[in-house]
């Protein structure tokens, strides 16, 4: 994976280096800002991350807000910049945990998606897993007998143009938290967003984390 150094916000930047526009300066600056708040500050929400920064660069209209893939090739570029070594131990950690609980939750066909996945999770982020059953009480009540309590709120993940509420079980294992979205076997075949424009969620099974596991093991 390649990496480079991230348009700084400070003035020792060539503003050419970050865009030719004030449009394009503003947009690269609220993207580096946006990353660091999540490497530093444990925010895992892209638009809750856009809002922190585009307060502190101050009032700035939509077409000046960079894309979620901008602030992610920032982030990473950041991450290995600056967390470096630690950052990476957190990610084989987050990932073996991750790996425990799909390997405890597989008849419910898990699947590993967000930051754990991708690379980019840092010092506070959570775990995020897709399950798909047509029973979730059955879910429920697998949790139950484990010994494992947890929290319940919606979100929406969309199928195309098409919300749907879906039901996030929150439990904590072994110190880290644990975020499973409960969907129905149907949507496992379906492409899955969490805007309407949004990017298909990436996501990853079983064999695909053990292989992860196993990579970030290997010396």
């Amino acid at each position: 994976m390649r990496y480079h150094r991230p348009a700084s916000e400070f003035s020792d930047v060539p503003m050419a280096k970050i865009g030719k526009s004030k449009q394009d300066r503003t947009r690269a600056r609220i993207a580096v800002i946006a990353a660091r708040l999540m490497a530093e500050d444990g925010i895992d929400d892209f638009a809750l991350a856009k809002r922190k920064a585009s307060q502190q660069v101050g009032s700035v209209g939509f077409q000046s807000l960079p894309g979620n893939d901008e602030i992610e090739t920032e982030l990473r570029a950041y991450q290995s910049l600056y967390q470096g070594e630690e950052q990476r131990e957190r990610i084989r950690y987050l990932r073996k945990r991750a790996l425990e609980v799909m390997q405890m939750l597989e008849p419910f066909h898990p699947y590993l998606c967000g930051a754990v996945l991708k690379g980019t999770a840092g010092r506070y982020s959570d775990i995020e897993l897709q399950l798909f059953t047509d029973d979730s009480k059955a879910l429920e009540l697998f949790l139950l007998d484990h010994g494992i309590s947890y929290d319940t709120e919606d979100l929406h993940h969309f199928t195309g143009d098409r919300a749907r509420p879906v039901p996030v079980l929150k439990y904590d294992w072994l110190g880290v938290r644990v975020n499973v979205a409960v969907h129905t076997l149907k949507d496992e075949r379906s492409t899955l967003k969490t805007t309407p424009l949004g990017q298909p969620m990436e996501r990853a099974g079983l064999q695909a984390v053990r292989q992860l596991v196993a990579e970030g093991d290997a010396p």
